[in-house]
């Protein structure tokens, strides 16, 4: 009996022990504060999304999101930093067309793959580009833009924000599209090449609307195209590519969040719903349409897919334009 007892008061005390230790491991996610990192300096579009949703998502998830700024190597040093990170759903990263598809396209760096190191989260929001030229250069439309081009081989400028850079390649497409022979000068940013644009040191730039619609406003450059699929409400008037006689020419800057390969699928999930929630309410629509953007809410499995397709074009677009950086 005192043997069967003591097995007896030994399982009762496993028993009792699995009991006290289920509460804690069935505990939601989240239960502390999530770290959101902006591979970019604080103000940028990347930098004043996250801080928009970041203020709505302690409503959803019941925790505060705290936005990590570290800036770095065109995005990669915070890129990989998340990608580093624990895959429990506490560290994750806010990224764009240049860290999640366009720097690995045009770089050599093998080590840093967004398809193996991330799992995609969300799609938060969408912006397009449009085809300016300086008011003062002649040119009304894109039809008169390339029969220019054509009959001045290599003698048109165009303004980037540096190589490898989305607005690099989104200009190289069009190159492509249009066979026309059209120099690239880089600079260290859009507003850099936006003020060469201004000052005749480069005749086109292809670019965020919301960054040269004060200009295209004031009369001092004019807008030929979007690049929209559809014409832009910030500039209705403004044809499309398409429209405008380039074929297959679609470009998109979106920005989206992804977490570390290895993340459980439940956070995921519970991550997804929140940032979509957060996307649904009033005051985030009204903030992201004042930035010019398109919300996007979707499920993780259409971001993934999307991100495939937008790989696969870009890194045929740098590989066609030999576009490589170190």
């Amino acid at each position: 009996m005192p043997g069967r007892r003591c097995g007896l008061s030994a399982a009762l005390a496993l028993g009792f022990a699995a009991l006290a230790a289920a509460p804690a491991a069935a505990q939601p996610y989240p239960t502390r504060p999530i770290r959101m990192v902006v591979p970019f300096t604080p103000g940028g579009p990347v930098d004043v999304a996250a801080r928009i949703i970041s203020q709505h998502l302690p409503h959803v998830l019941g925790q505060s999101a705290i936005i990590e700024n570290r800036a770095g190597a065109a995005g990669a040093l915070g890129a990989r930093m998340v990608a580093s990170a624990d895959p429990d759903g506490y560290t994750l990263l806010w990224g764009n067309i240049s860290t999640l598809v366009v720097l690995p396209a045009v770089t050599n760096n093998r080590d840093y793959d967004p398809a193996k190191v991330f799992v995609p989260v969300a799609k938060v929001s969408q912006n397009h580009e449009v085809l300016v030229v300086r008011a003062a250069f002649g040119i009304r439309s894109v039809e008169e833009l390339v029969a220019f081009a054509k009959a001045n081989p290599g003698k048109l400028n165009y303004g980037s924000a540096g190589n490898g850079n989305a607005t690099n390649l989104a200009t190289e497409l069009f190159k492509l599209r249009t066979a026309t022979d059209i120099v690239h000068v880089p600079y260290k940013g859009a507003a850099d090449a936006v003020t060469a644009l201004l000052g005749g040191q480069v005749q086109m730039f292809i670019g965020d609307i919301a960054g040269v619609l004060p200009f295209l406003q004031a009369g001092t450059l004019r807008a030929l195209a979007v690049s929209s699929e559809r014409r832009n409400p910030m500039v209705p008037d403004v044809p499309t590519m398409a429209e405008s006689g380039v074929p297959d020419y679609a470009v998109s800057t979106y920005i989206g969040v992804v977490a570390p390969a290895g993340t459980p699928a439940g956070i995921v999930a519970r991550l997804n719903s929140a940032i979509n929630d957060s996307l649904r309410a009033p005051d985030v629509a009204a903030a992201f349409a004042r930035l010019g953007a398109e919300l996007q809410p979707g499920s993780p499995q259409e971001f993934a897919a999307f991100l495939a397709t937008e790989t696969k074009k870009w890194t045929e677009v740098a590989r066609t334009a030999d576009i490589r950086i170190d």
